[in-house]
């Protein structure tokens, strides 16, 4: 599941944002999923609940591996950019243009790396409702 232009734009922290929060729909909607593929103990003999929530989960894991690699090489790029700048100012502390853009770097690496929390945060809740409404019908594997 990539970005809507095939990879994440790093340059842009708004973009970067907006690209995630797309790739984060499945997360959002995980209850509404759930609701409606999974059965209440009335229904569960119409459905495989067992096959349905295996593939939910495995939509699941692979969009959260998707979006922690898109994340991780943004940060990746951006540090490798501040670091030019780094070495730039250390050549030329005077310079003001260097200087301000390495301050912006600086930030929206921050920003980034706030986004593997924000990450955590919505995985762990997915992982969580999902348990909640799948244990019974379906045991994902152990995660290394």
């Amino acid at each position: 599941m990539a970005a809507p232009g095939g990879t994440l734009n790093c340059e842009d922290f708004s973009m970067f944002q907006e690209v995630l929060k797309v790739m984060r729909t499945i997360d959002d909607r995980i209850v509404h999923a759930l609701n409606t593929t999974v059965p209440t103990v009335s229904f569960s003999g119409k459905v495989d609940a067992t096959q349905t929530c295996k593939q939910l989960y495995e939509s699941m894991m692979e969009a959260h591996l998707s979006r922690d690699k898109a994340i991780k090489a943004c940060i990746a790029q951006t540090s490798e950019v501040v670091g030019q700048l780094r070495e730039e100012r250390a050549k030329d502390g005077e310079n003001l243009a260097v200087n301000k853009q390495l301050r912006k770097e600086q930030t929206k690496l921050k920003l980034m790396q706030s986004e593997l929390n924000v990450e955590e945060v919505v995985n762990d809740r997915s992982l969580k409702v999902f348990s909640e409404r799948c244990r019974i019908h379906y045991t994902p594997p152990k995660v290394k």
